[in-house]
């Protein structure tokens, strides 16, 4: 039986999700504004847990209708079948996102479809579940509209971004599937070289050593949907031993990562061994404008500071002139990619971006930055930066 389901995802990647979706058994996968909407079976909504490098969660769409006040949304809320899915036993948090609601309150809203699920509970099984913001074990998930509701159960538990494995955090983190997008939008290949010259804890270098492997992102974790009393333990394991005995052994990769700061490459080493991957990669101290090309072509990406991260706005006006001689005169023949979340740095670099693609990271608007640095070109200003965003 088809069910429909939702995966949000960081903005700019709805394409990708799309076209990854298909690939992992969804059907007819349709990109809306923030993820993509697609229809399957249980075995689809475990697949896409446990395989997509690109969607934030897989949602269960299990109610929805049209609303004028709170009251309405009450009755939608009270419907579905809540105790066939999961017991009074399993403490729950509602999450709310609403887009042009006119209701005044959305804690209200929240509150009153809390009760809804809760009243359902003392109606049908006599007692109520508890209520945990902090680490429930169901989440349900509403969205609002201007006339709309959908309630969905969430069926992935943490957000699919946790790999389960990374140890050791940076200040502005890359969420994994926003890496993982921003790897697939360079073209990258396995066995094609790839080096992060800014690798902070290493998320690029990770993501690119799993891909090249071939093991799936959601084998070191769990899935909220484990929990859910229509869970097909059969189904699962199937799927898991699948990925498990597809994963190629832990070998050396033509991935390397370096950074100026010390306590970075630590990070990164650190999470590498945590996820079992640390013989991939070459990792070393270096200033990324003295670090030189490990081979005649490839791909570099790298998330470089642009104040949200760090340090002096001074320092960040300097580094990027000084990062695009040091393109020019280091990188000839590669893909060099940028990812930045200023808008004016990038414009001192002293490069022409072959490409500039919108993307978020979180709420912070981005751009991915593609400079193809080919001998005797790439050398004209970027002086039109602005309007080519």
């Amino acid at each position: 039986m088809s069910e429909q389901f939702f995966s949000p995802c960081p903005r700019g990647l709805e394409p990708l999700l799309s076209d990854e979706l298909a690939t992992l058994g969804a059907q007819a996968p349709q990109a809306v504004p923030g993820g993509v909407a697609f229809g399957g079976d249980w075995t689809t909504c475990y697949r896409v847990n446990l395989e997509s490098r690109l969607a934030t969660r897989v949602l269960w769409r299990v109610a929805g209708g049209r609303y004028r006040s709170e009251e309405d949304i009450y009755r939608i809320a009270y419907a579905p079948a809540w105790a066939k899915w999961f017991t009074p036993d399993d403490t729950l948090r509602v999450f709310l996102t609403a887009k042009q609601s006119p209701l005044k309150s959305l804690e209200f809203v929240t509150l009153r479809i809390k009760d809804a699920v809760c009243d359902h509970f003392r109606t049908v099984a006599g007692r109520r579940p508890s209520v945990d913001t902090a680490n429930p074990m169901v989440r349900i998930h509403a969205f609002l509209t201007r006339d709309t509701v959908t309630l969905y159960l969430d069926t992935s538990g943490d957000p699919l971004y946790r790999r389960g494995f990374k140890r050791a955090a940076v200040e502005a983190p890359l969420k994994e599937n926003l890496a993982a997008g921003i790897l697939r939008l360079t073209g990258w290949q396995p066995g094609e070289p790839l080096v992060d010259p800014m690798c902070g804890s290493g998320t690029f270098l990770i993501e690119a050593a799993q891909i090249a492997l071939d093991i799936a992102p959601g084998l070191g974790r769990s899935f909220g949907f484990e929990r859910l009393r229509q869970f097909d333990r059969r189904a699962w394991a199937a799927l898991r031993n699948a990925a498990e005995a597809r994963r190629k052994p832990v070998r050396r990769l033509a991935l390397y990562g370096s950074d100026i700061v010390g306590e970075q490459v630590r990070r990164s080493r650190v999470n590498l061994e945590a996820a079992g991957l640390a013989e991939c990669v070459y990792l070393d101290r270096i200033n990324a404008l003295e670090r030189t090309a490990p081979a005649p072509a490839g791909v570099m990406v790298t998330n470089p500071p642009y104040g949200v991260r760090l340090g002096e706005a001074e320092e960040l006006a300097a580094l990027y002139p000084r990062l695009g001689d040091a393109l020019k005169k280091r990188w000839s023949g590669w893909r060099c990619y940028l990812f930045s979340g200023d808008s004016n740095l990038p414009k001192s670099i002293g490069l022409k971006a072959s490409r500039r693609t919108p993307l978020f990271n979180g709420a912070l608007e981005c751009r991915l930055l593609e400079y193809r640095m080919v001998a005797g070109s790439n050398r004209r200003k970027d002086q039109d930066g602005a309007a080519q965003g």
